[in-house]
């Protein structure tokens, strides 16, 4: 992979993506961005006050860190859950990078995240697999590579570093 090319990391709202994210722009020694803390800076607000307003006021704002982001080179972006909602962020974050869903299973997220602190995921467990069902295709048609999420921390970033040393 060119060096210049950004890794996008899609996935559920706790799959992974900004601790794999961190991780794997350390190994690699580029710059990480979580999404949502640019959307937070180039808005002057958190994410639960953009929801407030809407979900729709969000997504924008999310569309423009989307350019933000896929304006700068060779970094690693940890991209929030619900990016793919919106296609025109994949075709923004694949003009300058390669696309990574991060799978790991509903099963997986309820038993180990603390729903509660999640936006969107405030409603219970319940809610996570209803998401999954709802995205899944999404994030598979969006991805230009799949990782599942379901071994340890040290081989799913193991697998991650040798996907892009082989892109």
């Amino acid at each position: 992979m060119n060096r210049d090319t950004n890794i996008i990391i899609i996935g559920m709202p706790g799959s992974g993506k900004t601790t794999f994210g961190k991780a794997l722009a350390e190994r690699l020694g580029r710059d990480f961005y979580d999404a949502d803390d640019v959307i937070v800076e180039q808005e002057g607000k958190t994410i639960p006050e953009l929801f407030a307003v809407s979900e729709d006021c969000f997504r924008d704002a999310e569309i423009r860190a989307t350019q933000t982001l896929a304006a700068k080179r060779g970094i690693v972006v940890a991209c929030g859950g619900g990016v793919i909602k919106r296609s025109v962020n994949i075709e923004i974050f694949k003009k300058t990078g390669v696309v990574i869903f991060l799978d790991r299973s509903p099963d997986d997220i309820v038993t180990d995240v603390d729903v509660a602190s999640r936006p969107l995921l405030k409603d219970g467990k319940q809610k996570v697999y209803d998401l999954y069902d709802e995205r899944i295709a999404l994030y598979r048609g969006a991805a230009d590579y799949t990782m599942p999420n379901h071994k340890d921390i040290q081989d799913v970033l193991n697998d991650l570093v040798h996907l892009i040393e082989t892109i």
